[in-house]
Protein backbone atom coordinates (compact mmCIF):
# COMPACT_ATOMS: atom_id res chain seq x y z
CA UNK A 1 0.00 0.00 0.00
CA UNK A 2 1.12 3.64 -0.88
CA UNK A 3 0.71 5.79 1.86
CA UNK A 4 0.21 9.33 1.41
CA UNK A 5 2.75 12.08 2.19
CA UNK A 6 1.42 15.02 3.75
CA UNK A 7 3.03 18.14 5.55
CA UNK A 8 1.55 19.68 8.03
CA UNK A 9 1.58 22.45 10.93
CA UNK A 10 1.48 21.04 14.10
CA UNK A 11 -1.83 23.14 14.73
CA UNK A 12 -3.71 21.98 12.11
CA UNK A 13 -3.96 17.99 13.16
CA UNK A 14 -6.68 16.65 14.41
CA UNK A 15 -6.84 16.01 18.21
CA UNK A 16 -6.93 12.27 17.46
CA UNK A 17 -2.98 12.42 15.57
CA UNK A 18 -2.22 14.55 17.90
CA UNK A 19 -2.88 12.03 20.86
CA UNK A 20 -1.09 9.57 18.47
CA UNK A 21 1.76 11.87 18.29
CA UNK A 22 2.19 12.20 22.08
CA UNK A 23 2.09 8.53 22.48
CA UNK A 24 4.86 7.84 19.53
CA UNK A 25 7.18 10.59 21.12
CA UNK A 26 6.24 10.35 25.30
CA UNK A 27 9.45 12.68 25.95
CA UNK A 28 8.98 15.35 23.67
CA UNK A 29 9.23 16.18 19.97
CA UNK A 30 12.80 18.17 20.19
CA UNK A 31 15.10 15.34 19.62
CA UNK A 32 13.14 13.33 16.96
CA UNK A 33 12.79 16.13 14.36
CA UNK A 34 14.13 16.41 11.15
CA UNK A 35 15.48 18.39 8.37
CA UNK A 36 14.53 19.13 4.66
CA UNK A 37 14.39 21.07 1.70
CA UNK A 38 11.46 21.72 0.40
CA UNK A 39 10.30 22.19 -3.49
CA UNK A 40 10.75 25.93 -2.88
CA UNK A 41 14.30 25.26 -1.78
CA UNK A 42 13.12 26.07 1.78
CA UNK A 43 14.70 24.70 4.58
CA UNK A 44 12.53 22.84 7.02
CA UNK A 45 12.35 21.04 10.52
CA UNK A 46 9.69 18.64 10.97
CA UNK A 47 8.54 15.63 13.12
CA UNK A 48 7.72 12.64 11.37
CA UNK A 49 4.98 10.52 12.49
CA UNK A 50 3.58 7.27 10.27
CA UNK A 51 -0.42 5.84 10.38
CA UNK A 52 -1.25 2.79 8.37
CA UNK A 53 -2.61 4.98 5.53
CA UNK A 54 -0.57 8.56 6.22
CA UNK A 55 3.27 9.70 6.43
CA UNK A 56 2.83 13.12 8.21
CA UNK A 57 5.69 15.61 8.35
CA UNK A 58 4.48 17.56 11.35
CA UNK A 59 6.40 20.96 10.58
CA UNK A 60 8.11 22.71 13.78
CA UNK A 61 11.12 24.18 14.87
CA UNK A 62 13.06 23.51 17.71
CA UNK A 63 11.47 26.40 19.79
CA UNK A 64 7.76 25.56 18.85
CA UNK A 65 8.61 22.06 19.68
CA UNK A 66 9.49 22.76 23.26
CA UNK A 67 6.94 25.21 23.75
CA UNK A 68 4.06 22.59 22.49
CA UNK A 69 5.55 19.84 25.53
CA UNK A 70 5.81 22.54 28.09
CA UNK A 71 2.27 24.48 27.48
CA UNK A 72 0.30 20.95 26.70
CA UNK A 73 -0.70 19.53 30.32
CA UNK A 74 -0.82 15.98 29.37
CA UNK A 75 3.04 16.48 29.36
CA UNK A 76 4.96 16.67 33.42
CA UNK A 77 7.12 18.98 34.48
CA UNK A 78 10.09 16.79 33.07
CA UNK A 79 8.46 17.25 29.61
CA UNK A 80 7.52 13.13 29.98
CA UNK A 81 4.08 12.52 28.69
CA UNK A 82 1.83 11.40 31.84
CA UNK A 83 1.23 7.41 32.19
CA UNK A 84 -2.26 8.10 33.41
CA UNK A 85 -2.68 9.92 29.49
CA UNK A 86 -0.88 7.35 27.84
CA UNK A 87 -2.51 4.41 29.50
CA UNK A 88 -6.52 5.94 28.45
CA UNK A 89 -5.20 7.22 24.96
CA UNK A 90 -3.25 3.68 24.19
CA UNK A 91 -6.67 1.88 24.59
CA UNK A 92 -9.01 4.52 22.56
CA UNK A 93 -6.22 4.43 19.84
CA UNK A 94 -6.18 0.57 19.42
CA UNK A 95 -10.08 0.80 18.40
CA UNK A 96 -9.75 3.52 16.04
CA UNK A 97 -8.24 3.60 12.72
CA UNK A 98 -8.95 6.86 11.54
CA UNK A 99 -6.51 9.41 9.94
CA UNK A 100 -8.12 12.71 9.70
CA UNK A 101 -6.49 15.35 9.62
Amino acid sequence: MVRKRIVVDYKKLSEEIIDQVKLKYPYGYEDSLITFTNSQGVFISALPFETESVYYLIRMTEEEAREIIEEDSDYDEDGKLRVDFNEEKSNEIKHSDQDDI
